[in-house]
């Protein structure tokens, strides 16, 4: 068997490195049916009754549940569409934080057309979708 060079090790143990880290960290298959997706289509939007999927499903087209887990171990479920607000269709990124125990959520960010809106203007959209 011949000898291994130096060269080929500088050029072989480079390459194993980002095939390891291509396998943990790169791009993973999209969740698009658990229990926190189910949890979060259900609930409630603030007193209004109407649930999260009957308002966006009805406000909203190309309609999209995601579940992902963020690196601190947060439970994340976001709904992606374009949805009719102010008369415009926007793309609409809305993610919810979801407690491990399902007891509760938060409404996190919420992107429309890429752009990442205030809390304020968040609530201003959510009450807009209900409305409708």
């Amino acid at each position: 068997m011949q000898n291994v060079s130096k060269r080929t090790i500088l050029w072989i143990v480079p390459i194993a490195i980002i095939a390891i880290f291509w396998y943990f960290y790169g791009p993973q298959e999209e969740i698009t049916d658990n229990e926190y997706i189910t949890y979060i289509k259900e609930s409630p939007i603030q007193e209004s009754g109407a649930s999260f999927d009957s308002a966006l499903t009805t406000t909203c087209t190309d309609n999209k549940w995601v579940y992902f887990k963020t690196q601190k171990n947060h439970n994340v479920v976001e709904f992606k569409g374009k949805c009719d607000i102010d008369s415009q269709v926007n793309d609409v990124n809305l993610q919810f934080i979801v407690e491990d125990d399902q007891k509760g959520f938060e409404t996190g960010v919420l992107l429309l057309d890429g752009k990442q809106q205030t809390e304020d203007q968040r609530d201003k959209v959510l009450k807009l979708i209900v409305s409708k």
